[in-house]
């Protein structure tokens, strides 16, 4: 405690600035008569640029009760005086620990449990609430990969349907599935589409299948119509099952800028959060190497509950799926899954999984 001999005395604020790097609050305690209120608010105004705070005492304010002396003396303790600062604080705070407290763990009350959208095996690729990230070279089979995820969102029930090696969970209550690609003509994805319904054994699009060809939006319009659009279906098809982004890096003029790379995957994450949804997110590899798309792909990694490869195999007609990263689980766990183009089929079809010995491989 620092005692300024009266209420009235000028405080230095050279003083107070000394004080500001030796202390985490500086609390102005002053009488409760009227002179102490109006000059204790008068000094916190003057001294707000250092945080000075003003906490006032419960007391009459009458000659014989108005400071600290005698708040103690009428048999307060320290516990009271110190529940009185966490009051002030929680009014300095209020609008942040209202937020913060909608994210507090409560351990008794646990959490729905999030529905696994995609599997591989007993493994979950991609659930609600997360992203799944998909990643390759250049034609590698990235677009009708995530096709076949799209097919299986579109089953109400359990099939037999070839999922490239996937399990993708029926959408039994026909909520929205949305498709948006950033990189494919119209005409491309026309065709694309038309696979993915012959892979779910449909002859015509549900009404909760919304595919959308983003080329000709510009960049800054591409993620509010993706937010809007996620908001509308939403509520328009009583939730959303699946969501496919081919092409994030579209999303942002470049990969390369952190801040809105930083920006662009919290905002997906935020999206999957608050929808309940799984959201699969295409971005490309670094051209000649193995590492994910500038600052974009890094922080993509980082959030995504799991990492998806998609390769050519040795032999080009063959892409192998390898996993990366696999949040609840091992990359290890999940076999090298392979597909290749079918010309009597029209699309991808399933291989079978790579022999034990390449899995033993990537123990090594």
């Amino acid at each position: 405690a620092i005692c300024f001999n009266s209420e009235t005395s000028v405080i230095p604020a050279k003083t107070v600035r000394k004080l500001v790097y030796r202390f985490k609050h500086i609390v102005l305690l002053y009488d409760t008569d009227k002179t102490g209120l109006e000059c204790s608010e008068k000094h916190r105004a003057q001294l707000a640029e250092y945080g000075v705070k003003r906490l006032v005492l419960p007391l009459p304010g009458t000659k014989a009760e108005k400071d600290v002396t005698d708040y103690f003396k009428a048999g307060h303790t320290r516990e009271e005086l110190m529940g009185l600062f966490l009051k002030l604080l929680d009014t300095l705070y209020g609008d942040t620990l209202a937020m913060l407290k909608s994210c507090e763990i409560d351990y008794d009350h646990p959490p729905e449990q999030a529905v696994a959208i995609v599997t591989a095996g007993d493994v979950p690729l991609g659930s609600e609430e997360n992203i799944l990230c998909i990643t390759g070279g250049e034609g590698t089979g990235k677009s009708n990969y995530t096709a076949a995820l799209v097919a299986g969102a579109i089953m109400e029930r359990e099939t037999d349907a070839d999922l490239l090696g996937v399990r993708v969970e029926p959408n039994r209550k026909g909520r929205a599935v949305l498709l948006y690609d950033t990189e494919q003509s119209e005409q491309q994805l026309h065709k694309n589409t038309g696979r993915l319904l012959r892979r779910a054994g449909r002859e015509r699009m549900p009404e909760y299948l919304h595919v959308y060809c983003l080329t000709g939006m510009s960049r800054s319009e591409r993620l509010t119509a993706i937010v809007q659009s996620m908001d509308r279906y939403h509520y328009l098809h009583g939730g959303i099952h699946l969501v496919v982004i081919d092409g994030v890096a579209d999303l942002i003029r470049c990969a390369n800028d952190e801040a809105e790379s930083v920006a662009l995957i919290d905002e997906i994450y935020r999206l999957a959060g608050i929808y309940r949804t799984c959201i699969a997110a295409v971005v490309h590899f670094v051209p000649n190497g193995l590492k994910l798309r500038g600052h974009l792909g890094s922080e993509l990694q980082r959030k995504s509950a799991a990492i998806l490869s998609i390769e050519k195999d040795e032999n080009p007609e063959v892409s192998v799926v390898k996993a990366l990263k696999v949040r609840d689980g091992s990359p290890l766990d999940i076999p090298l899954m392979q597909f290749r183009w079918d010309k009597q089929a029209g699309m991808p079809v399933y291989v079978g999984e790579k022999p034990r010995a390449e899995k033993e491989k990537r123990k090594e």
